[in-house]
């Protein structure tokens, strides 16, 4: 019995391909096997995608919707709850963060809100503070320092 890594097709069982538009003695000269007029006959027809025979298509039936700026700003957010699981007096920066798994992927900046509770004194380095959570910092005895935003060229957000 043949395991399957040994399985070969049967002699003679492949059959050539088919070469059409070489001669009348071919069998498949002149017309080349597309008939005689029409527009099936015709090059250049019928070989786009979503074509549907004159009928409009779907993607210009359906509406347009949405928009999304080529100038958009990507932020991370992260919030004060996973802040308070850090030790008193800890400095907080983007490479901790992103250590912690806290930021993931290509962003173009950090956006700490208040989500949760924070009863520790911090030094939070990010881009972006909501007031409630700058505010929250603030009063746990901690300082808020925004960190300039980097313009990066499109495609290189780290």
């Amino acid at each position: 019995m043949d395991s399957l890594h040994t399985l070969k097709a049967p002699a003679n069982s492949s059959h050539r391909k088919k070469r059409i538009g070489r001669g009348q003695g071919s069998g498949w000269g002149k017309t080349a096997g597309r008939g005689g007029k029409g527009q099936k006959a015709r090059t250049g027809n019928m070989h786009f995608e979503g074509f549907e025979g004159g009928q409009s298509p779907l993607q210009r039936r359906m509406p347009k919707m949405g928009f999304r700026s080529p100038n958009r700003k990507v932020f991370a957010l992260v919030g004060l709850g996973e802040l308070g699981t850090l030790p008193e007096g800890s400095v907080v920066d983007i490479e901790m963060m992103r250590a912690k798994g806290w930021i993931k992927g290509r962003v173009d900046g950090v956006k700490i809100l208040a989500n949760g509770e924070l009863k520790v004194s911090l030094t939070v380095k990010a881009h972006r503070f909501s007031k409630a959570a700058k505010e929250a910092i603030v009063a746990a005895g901690g300082k808020a320092e925004e960190l300039p935003l980097v313009i990066h060229p499109e495609g290189t957000r780290k």
